[in-house]
């Protein structure tokens, strides 16, 4: 059998056939043999989102039990302060350090951190070495720092204006799937444990595993200079990148639209609840195997939270700009309503001292007490799972709204982690201090309305329906002819020369 060019139809004017080059067409764009489909936005984003299933979901899960999986939460409070101090450090410059290295050994490394960290309680379970699990928090700290950053640029960059919101609910769902899941595996091992224990080295040992594999599955991620949207359009990076023109670019962020830091108050306030929800609420007034199905439970409503603010975020029949303001005055009630019904609940609940006496067993909430007592605190505890995708949603899709530039949303993803982890190290700290109840609740629903009363100037006024290439590209020294799709390349020399 000979071997047959592949060549175009002759035409009806009997030309010749013209040869056509290897690979195929997908959506207008011509495919080489070796880049296929893959380099595609949403193959990308989803790997990352599996990246996160593995890692950060299930650390989420393993912080969801209240304690780190253990009665007495001190030593996770200490680990958590430690790993958000060093993550809110780390993750200030990590927006520079995934420009330089790349999305994928940037996301590969840091998802190493997890493992360690899961590693150091399964320790604590036989030695009681507090000082591990400390190290292994300020180690993670660093880890996730470059994590959530390069994520964050792929969440917030490489899809089209479009469909910003709908990426941004795929990742959310996807990457609290693997919270959900993983909060099934203590529930599985805790299930018939009706009393108040520490969780097994089993379920240490299934979360060790499993954020390993996360972090070897992030080698398969293809760098930002390789996505090809599917117009054929590029995200926008720099050509040139060195440690210079990246620390420049962190300050260029802050320096041409100043007004960005009035969402630093929502940064700030995105992590803080996890502290109150995690041991204040469930980890507090429900036993073992009660609190892993609430676990479950607050995960899956997350899933619904994302996927409800995801698709209304992008509705096309609405201007982006009319959705913002939108989003905004939903946030705002949503903070009244549900955190308002947590005031109802907690101020009916026994002081820090009691639950925490080492004189009198306080008698925590087990799944069969049905009615008031626990079927009540069930949903109040979904809901807080629900607002919580809701606020995380919205600050990636307002972040995403302000630029297409990659190299700006990983600048714009380090500011928001790093003034998010610090936030986290206060409430953290607050926690390990013994601070009443009370305390650590009003504490985190003033920080959130303070933080939508800063945020409403930058979202009613900033955020526009759309941002031109040329407005993005600031922030780069490529020109629009290396970004915009091959079929639309018609800029003249001038507007190159000006850009």
């Amino acid at each position: 059998m000979t071997d047959e060019k592949q060549t175009a139809p002759i035409t009806a004017d009997g030309t010749a056939p013209v040869p056509r080059p290897p690979g195929w067409m997908y959506k207008g764009i011509r495919i080489g043999e070796t880049e296929v489909w893959y380099a595609s936005p949403i193959v990308q984003l989803l790997l990352v989102a599996m990246v996160c299933f593995l890692c950060p979901g299930m650390f989420n899960a393993l912080t969801g039990l209240g304690g780190g999986g253990q009665v007495d939460a001190s030593a996770q409070n200490d680990a958590s302060t430690a790993l958000y101090s060093t993550f809110a450090v780390v993750a200030f410059f990590s927006g520079t350090i995934a420009n330089m290295l790349g999305v994928k050994a940037t996301l590969a490394f840091g998802g190493l951190g997890y493992c360690i960290y899961a590693a150091s309680f399964l320790s604590y379970n036989h030695n009681q070495n507090r000082g591990f699990v400390v190290f292994a928090g300020a180690l993670l700290g660093v880890c996730a720092g470059l994590l959530w950053t390069a994520q964050g640029t792929i969440m917030m960059s490489y899809p089209t204006e479009d469909t910003k919101g709908r990426y941004i609910s795929y990742f959310w769902t996807i990457f609290n799937l693997g919270a959900v899941i993983g909060s099934l595996v203590p529930l599985g091992q805790n299930i018939n444990a009706t009393g108040t224990t520490n969780v097994t080295d089993g379920t240490y040992v299934g979360f060790m595993v499993l954020m390993l594999a996360g972090a070897v599955l992030a080698l398969f991620l293809c760098n930002a200079d390789r996505i090809r949207r599917h117009d054929g359009s590029k995200v926008i990076l720099m050509k040139n990148p060195s440690w210079k023109t990246e620390f420049i670019g962190l300050f260029e962020t802050i320096t041409t639209g100043p007004w960005v830091v009035l969402l630093f108050p929502m940064f700030f306030a995105s992590n803080t609840f996890y502290t109150y929800q995690t041991n204040d609420f469930n980890g507090a007034h429900f036993n073992t195997r009660t609190r892993a199905l609430n676990n479950t439970l607050y995960w899956t409503s997350q899933i619904i939270g994302a996927v409800v603010f995801g698709y209304a975020l992008d509705w096309p029949r609405v201007r982006r700009s009319i959705r913002a303001k939108a989003s905004f005055v939903v946030l705002f009630i949503l903070t009244f309503a549900i955190w308002g019904g947590g005031y109802a609940w907690q101020r009916k609940q026994v002081a820090r001292e009691v639950v925490e006496s080492k004189e009198v067993e306080y008698q925590r909430v087990d799944w069969t007490d049905g009615g008031e007592r626990y079927i009540g605190p069930m949903f109040l505890y979904m809901f807080y799972g629900f607002y919580d995708a809701a606020w995380q949603t919205c600050i990636y899709w307002y972040m995403g709204a302000l630029s297409n530039s990659g190299r700006k949303a990983a600048n714009l993803a380090g500011f928001y982690k790093g003034i998010q982890s610090a936030g986290a190290a206060v409430f953290w700290r607050l926690d390990g201090l013994k601070k009443p109840f009370d305390v650590m609740f009003g504490a985190t629903w003033g920080l959130l309305g303070g933080a939508l009363v800063f945020a409403a100037p930058v979202i009613w006024l900033k955020i526009k329906d759309t941002v031109s290439i040329e407005e993005d590209l600031k922030f780069s020294d490529e020109t629009v002819a290396d970004v915009v799709a091959p079929e639309k390349k018609t800029v003249d020399s001038k507007t190159e020369s000006a850009v």
